[in-house]
């Protein structure tokens, strides 16, 4: 961990398993982005599991990006590798994104301070009032509701869009929240906030805008399956103390 001296100010996380395709204009527009920002920043790719050439082609833009660190990790799990990014991350505020930028980048902004006054937790919302979603299927938008609507009722009551792939933690609230992760999969982002909201930490909504991604990995109807067992996971977990003290997955 940096001193205050040291440490960015922003931490940008990338988890990438096979993205070897949809990686490189996105690390060109953030690289392009932090440029022209005032505060200093790092980025940090998690690649997990890839046999596409991700690795190479993250580490091939380490001469043109001085503060991107590319971490390899063997195991899969999109939660896997947003836990390790965000630990290893040392910045004041930390943001995790899917690798596509299905967000403008420049959006991030709405995230941090002056923008926000004493962020806590902030989530990316594609429901809450000046969001916009653009592309997106009909069907996707009602399976989508339909998960949500579940995470309300079991896990994060009041929350619109806890599945958008942006969030941003303030760095010692992710040092306490990401080490209770369990989760490996596509519902660690309800874990993650239900822990914050366990521990007392506020939640915060923005607005952005988002394009529909052709290429998603979602499988609608096995992850959401898999995604309603998760959230009794989450429940039962909690109610056992798991999220109480402490551990590593």
């Amino acid at each position: 961990m940096g001193d205050s001296v040291t440490k960015p100010f922003l931490s940008i996380i990338i988890p990438a398993h096979n993205e070897a395709n949809r990686l490189p204009p996105s690390l060109e527009k953030i690289d392009a982005f932090l440029a022209g920002q005032t505060f200093t920043s790092e980025v940090i790719v998690v690649e997990n599991g890839s046999s596409d050439g991700t690795l190479r082609v993250a580490e091939s833009f380490k001469t043109r990006m001085p503060t991107l660190n590319v971490i390899h990790e063997d195991r899969r799990g999109k939660g896997l590798a947003v836990k390790r990014g965000m630990l290893e991350a040392t910045g004041e505020y930390r943001f995790f994104c899917d690798a596509d930028l299905s967000m403008p980048i420049e959006q991030v902004i709405r995230f941090l301070p002056p923008q926000l006054e004493s962020p806590e937790v902030v989530i990316g919302s594609r429901e809450v009032a000046g969001s916009r979603r653009i592309d997106e299927p009909g069907y996707r938008h009602l399976v989508g509701r339909v998960f949500n609507t579940m995470v309300r009722w079991m896990v994060l009551p009041g929350l619109q869009d806890t599945q958008c792939g942006f969030k941003c933690f303030r760095g010692e609230i992710a040092e306490e929240v990401f080490p209770l992760q369990t989760l490996t999969g596509m519902s660690f982002d309800a874990e993650v906030l239900f822990i914050a909201r366990k521990l007392g930490y506020r939640i915060t909504e923005v607005p952005i805008d988002w394009t529909f991604n052709a290429d998603s990995r979602v499988r609608l109807v096995q992850d959401s399956l898999r995604m309603a067992f998760d959230l009794l996971e989450i429940r039962l977990k909690s109610a056992r103390g798991r999220y109480d003290t402490q551990s590593e997955i």
